[in-house]
């Protein structure tokens, strides 16, 4: 691993046009809990499968019975940032880094003070009427019990991308001009097999495509670079 670590410390030496695409691996190492793991959400028990409750339908269905999974297994609390965050923030900072790509919904990449974070999927620290669109603080959805109203009647739900929902078009056309132009594309954190956040790396043309994950990926084969390993250790070290 020491010399795949030392070939990134060069490449990021080396570029000028770095984005970074993440996902729940990311966060694991500030105790935030991923959803594909062997102690991931989709291998607790619950009355029904994760992707079941966080389905728009399901959330329309039994909006108090998503509320109950939602403020437990998705409301973060006390987590921090850790060193794979506060790295990129300092890499966006010496004008390396044009862009955090994220399927996570924690905020922690704005945390530790990066500002060019494409939330793909969302955020938990923003919520909104579901009815007439009117914004609600954070605090308003994830603490307290049962199914928030907003003063029109309406269900105020969080501002993250459910199953059976389209993705933000904006955000995603974006991302893709930030991954066109990339010198480097770093992806860490994520099986990549959540669609069509994954599908963003076809649109790379550079050569410097580097995967930094614990696990294999479906995507390792056209990595120029892999990285095996924790993300917040290997960041530590470049």
């Amino acid at each position: 691993m020491d010399e795949a670590i030392g070939k990134l410390r060069q490449w990021i030496a080396e570029s000028e046009n770095i984005v970074f695409f993440g996902g729940a691996g990311v966060s694991t190492e500030s105790g935030i809990p991923d959803f594909r793991s062997v102690d991931g959400l989709y291998n607790q028990k619950w009355a029904y499968p994760p992707e079941t409750i966080l389905s728009h339908s399901f959330f329309e269905r039994d909006p108090e019975e998503f509320y109950r999974f939602y403020r437990e297994k998705l409301v973060v609390r006390g987590a921090k940032p850790n060193q794979a965050h506060l790295r990129l923030a300092q890499l966006e900072q010496e004008g390396k880094l044009k862009a955090i790509l994220t399927q996570n919904i924690d905020g922690l990449h704005q945390a530790a003070g990066s500002r060019e974070v494409l939330e793909l999927h969302g955020s938990t620290l923003r919520c909104y009427c579901a009815r007439c669109r009117k914004s609600y603080p954070a605090a308003y959805i994830n603490e307290g019990t049962g199914v928030p109203r907003c003063s029109c009647g309406g269900i105020v739900r969080p501002d993250v991308v459910l199953y059976e929902e389209p993705l933000d078009e904006t955000i995603l056309q974006k991302s893709m001009m930030y991954i066109r132009s990339a010198d480097m594309l770093i992806i860490g954190g994520t099986s990549l097999a959540v669609y069509p956040a994954a599908g963003l790396i076809n649109y790379y043309r550079g050569h410097k495509l580097v995967l930094v994950n614990r696990g294999v990926t479906p995507r390792d084969g056209e990595a120029d670079l892999i990285v095996r390993g924790n993300i917040g250790q290997v960041f530590s070290q470049v």
